[in-house]
């Protein structure tokens, strides 16, 4: 039932999107990315399995290694910009403009 797991995959990324834009702790930010990845992921699955492919698969594996990527990045980020602001609010940001 490929239905079952798009629905649940489409639940998950608007869940993901939500977080992104209500919430202003830049953890829960980088979890709810990794929400909507986790939920493309799904999908990817999904249509793999529907179709017989193993290329599901493949692009399943391509984006976790972004997503891995993606966190240590994050995380190193979110450790220097709270040794030197000391907080972890995402206006934080705008402040390493100027």
């Amino acid at each position: 039932m490929i239905q079952d797991y798009l629905i649940l995959s489409v639940i998950l990324f608007c869940l993901g999107i939500l977080g992104v834009i209500t919430r202003r702790n830049v953890f829960t930010v980088f979890m709810s990315i990794e929400l909507m990845l986790n939920a493309a992921n799904l999908a990817f699955l999904a249509f793999s399995r529907l179709h017989e492919s193993m290329d599901g698969h493949v692009l399943v594996m391509m984006v976790m290694a972004v997503a891995a990527a993606e966190a240590a990045l994050a995380l190193a980020v979110v450790i220097l910009l709270h040794k030197h602001k000391g907080k972890l609010d995402t206006n934080v940001f705008s402040l390493l403009r100027g």
